[in-house]
């Protein structure tokens, strides 16, 4: 199999279906692709039925195209992440990896236009983190939640209004920023460094004001970000947590217990926000994203220093701050409901305490005349509680 024939098989799957968002070829199954969040398979000629094994290497031996580095950690450690162009039609993230002693490959399709806030309808705090001079902002979520976009589109705002040098550690470079106003070095792991904590390490003295890290993986790359922020810098970054008390649980977790208060202290004084978020089925086809925003405060600050208590939690912080720009994801749901971007069993399926966003609901239909309830005929029992008469 030559390069060609995998650029015409990859040019096929991405034609088959509308909103194609990651390309799957599994041994067993036939070429697969992923639209609005559905696995759909891929007719092609001849036919592909059941992938084989000697088909799957065959693939993956050609994406590899005998690179020793990727080939060692591949075998070494199971999987491989990489980035791969289809000339004139597509970039992607390719994570290979082994299983049942067979190879797999996944294609996430990267976008090549950056969207902007306006375009996404994304919450007016995205402008103020793009607007920060220093500290951590980090975004969480599950993998393909679009965490990667929501910070492309932060660097593109940053880019259209200030005259800074970002560095970018990407695993692999998804969106390709051009120099507006400020200047872009994007550097790219395996290629232009080895390990996130490294390629953080060695940005420190590239003299950015803003640099982006792809994940913060483990405790060494925490610390360093944490030296980053500290010392004048905007660090954006990602962790797969699903929010914001997780996040600050997460990292605190990654550090002993004799230094949990001086973690905390130095969370309290570097976060700004805190962003998670979750890709929900759109009316009509497609996804659409909810938030849990979590911007810094005084309360904030505290809860962070001496932990969630009862009456004390993030949930409530970031639900009582509305004004400041943050938000549930149960009120983000909400909104996503009201504007009939959502289906009510999809809005009380995410959401995260049903109760509250089931009486949001509510609210809503009786603002629009609607029933809220499918209970109907009841009467009053007016003999209820009264006593029986003799001989009755």
């Amino acid at each position: 199999m030559r390069k060609q024939e995998i650029d015409h098989i990859l040019t096929r799957m991405l034609d088959a279906h509308s909103n194609v968002s990651d390309l799957n070829i599994t041994v067993g199954r036939p070429f697969q692709v992923e639209s609005d969040g559905v696995l759909c398979p891929v007719d092609l000629q001849p036919p592909f039925k059941e992938l084989t094994p000697f088909q799957t290497e065959t693939f993956v031996l050609n994406l590899l195209n005998r690179d020793r580095r990727l080939t060692e950690t591949l075998l070494k450690e199971g999987s491989c992440d990489m980035s791969y162009q289809l000339p004139g039609k597509a970039r992607f993230r390719v994570n290979i990896f082994s299983q049942k002693n067979n190879y797999s490959i996944m294609l996430r399709k990267l976008e090549t236009k950056i969207p902007t806030c306006k375009e996404l309808g994304l919450p007016s705090a995205f402008y103020k983190m793009a607007e920060e001079k220093n500290g951590l902002v980090l975004f969480t979520g599950a993998t393909g939640t679009g965490k990667s976009t929501s910070l492309a589109t932060i660097l593109n705002e940053i880019n259209e209004k200030k005259s800074v040098h970002v560095v970018t550690l990407e695993d692999p470079i998804e969106y390709e920023h051009p120099h507006k106003k400020a200047t872009f070095n994007q550097r790219e792991m395996g290629t232009n460094f080895d390990t996130f904590a490294n390629g953080l390490r060695a940005a420190l003295r590239q003299a950015p004001k803003v640099i982006l890290v792809g994940e913060m993986r483990d405790r060494e790359s925490v610390e360093i970000g944490l030296n980053a922020a500290e010392t004048g810098h905007l660090v954006l970054t990602t962790l797969h947590t699903v929010d914001a008390g997780q996040t600050v649980n997460r990292v605190l977790g990654m550090f002993g217990v004799d230094e949990e208060n001086q973690i905390r202290i130095r969370l309290a004084d570097t976060i700004r926000w805190i962003v998670s978020q979750r890709l929900l089925p759109k009316v009509g086809g497609g996804r659409v994203a909810a938030f849990e925003i979590m911007g810094t405060s005084l309360r904030v600050k505290d809860t962070i220093l001496h932990g969630e208590s009862e009456g004390k939690t993030f949930y409530e912080i970031i639900e009582a701050g509305e004004a400041f720009g943050m938000t549930t994801f149960d009120r983000s749901i909400t909104r996503l409901y009201e504007r009939g971007l959502i289906t009510e069993d999809t809005a009380m399926a995410y959401a995260s305490r049903k109760a509250t966003v089931g009486r949001g609901i509510d609210r809503i239909k009786s603002g629009r005349g609607e029933k809220t309830t499918d209970i109907e005929d009841l009467e009053v029992d007016m003999g209820y509680g009264r006593p029986q008469r003799q001989g009755a």
